[in-house]
């Protein structure tokens, strides 16, 4: 079971655990089934039906410090862990090797690891941000198994000696399948030109989009005779006025609210701008796409800055406030994009600086951890 949904950065590393464990599973001859436990928001459900995975949703809400969000998360709970302890009641039934949970961190993590608790089903954390929200902080004392794909402070999750830190965890429909000349010739772009690659993670940004767009338009002249061509991931709503933007201006561009495969994204890239969820860097890490990343603005915490450190510390990145105004933007951020687009060396460097943090491996080694606990049910991943 992987719990967690809401976003796609909670849905996808689970993705790529559950390929690993297929192939571990059909190398090692043992028969895993892997099953998601997610949200009520529609995103939850196009990404795993589009792919023919097998979920099931879970009727949580979010906690809000706001009076009537405070007062939907609390009436949702008991009904969260009812379902959750229903459909891990009847699993147990139907897998006569044993259940295990991941939770992969969010607003319904938090629910069915109070589920899997009573029900005495295995859990483990699978931590994506270098600074845990409220359920994984919960969570991490519940579960004896702790795993955090980005370096966290002491005690974040418990005592820094449960805390194991793993490389990005990224699914295979997020690495690109060719060179970036294949990679735009299947998104129908000119396979010889630079690509410019702007997205604002699964739900879309709508300042990033407005920055773009404008700096685009102010800079049309230039882009286009340095021959760029742009593939923009806009979010719902957002693509029909942005496409418009782009042929009024004639930049070639492909724009959709959502890609399915993002590997040929970041593949075509030359560039990418984008947010700096967990999902995003591990996979421009995966990719060694140069970035600038412009963090959530709203956060309080400030976290997805913390995310991008480890890229930005290694000069595989660049990191700059999203200042939300578009004017603001384009005299702040504007300039350092040109600049990257224009200097290939500098770029060249940025992806040297990938190379030479690693691999981005962690699907891999949580995806052995659970085979081997499937290998040797005796082994329970719990805490009392």
């Amino acid at each position: 079971m992987f719990a967690g949904g809401g976003t796609g950065g909670h849905i996808f590393p689970g993705l790529a655990i559950s390929e690993e464990l297929g192939r571990i599973a059909i190398a090692k001859g043992l028969e895993i089934r892997c099953l998601f436990a997610v949200s009520r928001r529609a995103l939850d459900s196009q990404i795993l039906s589009g792919i023919g995975a097998e979920f099931e949703v879970i009727p949580a809400e979010p906690l809000s410090l706001r009076p009537r969000g405070m007062l939907r998360f609390v009436s949702s709970w008991g009904k969260a862990v009812r379902t959750s302890r229903a459909l891990l009641a009847r699993l147990k039934q139907e897998c006569a090797g044993g259940v295990q949970v991941a939770a992969m961190g969010g607003f319904v993590a938090a629910p069915f690891v109070q589920a899997a608790r009573v029900e005495r089903v295995p859990v483990m954390l699978v931590n994506l941000d270098a600074v845990p929200g409220r359920a994984n902080r919960w969570i991490a004392g519940r579960a004896a198994a702790v795993y955090s794909a980005a370096p966290v402070e002491a005690d974040d999750l418990g005592p820094a000696a449960r805390v194991h830190v793993i490389p990005p965890i990224v699914r295979s429909a997020a690495i690109a399948p060719g060179s970036p000349q294949e990679c735009r010739r299947l998104l129908g772009l000119d396979p010889g030109r630079p690509t410019l690659m702007v997205t604002g993670a699964s739900q879309g940004a709508k300042s990033i989009n407005g920055f773009v767009t404008a700096l685009v338009t102010m800079h049309a002249a230039q882009l286009l005779a340095e021959g760029w061509q742009i593939v923009h991931q806009t979010g719902r709503g957002e693509d029909a006025a942005i496409r418009a933007v782009y042929a009024k201006v004639n930049v070639p561009a492909v724009v959709e609210p959502f890609f399915d495969r993002m590997g040929v994204l970041w593949g075509a890239a030359d560039v990418a701008i984008s947010r700096c969820g967990a999902g995003s860097v591990a996979e421009a890490w995966a990719n060694v796409t140069p970035t600038v990343f412009l963090p959530y603005p709203y956060h309080k915490d400030q976290h997805q800055k913390r995310n991008a450190e480890v890229l930005v510390k290694a000069g595989a990145g660049i990191l700059c406030d999203d200042l939300v105004d578009v004017e603001a933007n384009l005299a702040a951020v504007g300039p350092l994009v040109l600049a990257v687009m224009r200097d290939p060396e500098s770029r060249e460097q940025m992806r040297s600086a990938y190379r030479g943090l690693g691999p981005a491996d962690g699907a891999r080694r949580i995806a052995r951890v659970i085979a081997d606990d499937a290998s040797h049910s005796s082994c329970r991943v719990f805490k009392e």
